[in-house]
């Protein structure tokens, strides 16, 4: 076969560094591979995207096709185009299921998302979509490295949803919607994955503070003695023993900490 030297095309605007793409003809495999690879490990991650696109394009049916749709997905990641590492993330799973390299495949396409997790101030949707990709992994692959980190990070996304329900609750507690304040401060009490997070002897403080504020008296001293039997040397254990010591009321746990006066600080305007 005859090799033609690679022609490329250039595109860019005014004002700004062309930058080159390749030019379709026909090449051989190894020759569009391993160009590409080399482009990768010179940290060109776009023009290792081209060739590795034109390693499928040409040779779709080869194994080199597979290998370079795992090159795009690693590529993409490195240059923050995470929906395009997804979308080849995807292509792999759907045309090679039962490969090994599926596994990284599922893996990436859940730490792009993990990846685009935000403050807890603003829409949560990557975390979930990460925390479900994760479960994934660490439920197709539990034996593998993948499904280690996998597991490690789904406790990280939890902790990310449990301050967003937290977040929502001092927003609706400074709003003085104290029953839509509860039904957050619950929401990471009573579920499982969210109780290992950072956020739960805050949590129960909340609980607290706010059945005080209804009259609820009985209803936070049960959540105080459940946050002292389980954080007994959380500064947010202390600030519950004095809220409720100040109303005549005394916990059977002595706090172990002091009560810490920038925890009210914590919420401007809060508590």
């Amino acid at each position: 076969m005859t090799v033609a030297v690679a022609a490329l095309t250039v595109s860019a605007c005014a004002g700004t560094k062309p930058r080159q793409k390749l030019a379709y003809e026909e090449r051989p495999v190894e020759a569009l591979y391993n160009t590409g690879y080399q482009r990768l490990q010179s940290k060109r991650w776009s023009d290792a995207i081209d060739y590795f696109q034109e390693v499928e394009r040409q040779h779709p049916y080869s194994e080199w096709s597979r290998r370079a749709i795992l090159m795009q997905v690693y590529a993409y990641y490195q240059n923050n185009n995470y929906q395009d590492a997804i979308a080849a993330a995807d292509r792999f799973i759907a045309l090679f299921p039962g490969n090994p390299s599926a596994a990284y495949a599922f893996y990436m396409r859940a730490i792009c998302n993990f990846e685009q997790i935000v403050d807890v101030g603003r829409d949560q949707g990557y975390a979930e979509a990460a925390l479900v990709g994760l479960r994934d992994v660490a439920r197709r692959y539990p034996n593998t490295a993948y499904a280690t980190d996998a597991r490690i990070k789904i406790d990280m996304v939890n902790d990310q949803l449990a301050g967003k329900e937290m977040a929502v609750g001092r927003f609706y507690q400074r709003a003085n919607q104290p029953l839509a304040a509860l039904n957050r401060y619950k929401a990471v009490i009573n579920n499982e994955a969210f109780q290992r997070s950072s956020h739960t002897p805050e949590a129960l403080y909340r609980l607290v503070e706010v059945n005080v504020a209804l009259g609820l008296t009985e209803e936070a001293t049960r959540n105080a003695a459940v946050l002292g039997h389980n954080y007994p040397g959380s500064p947010w254990y202390a600030e519950a023993y004095a809220l409720l010591t100040e109303r005549g009321q005394r916990p059977d746990v002595q706090p172990e900490a002091k009560r810490e006066s920038w925890l009210q600080r914590i919420i401007p305007g809060g508590a």
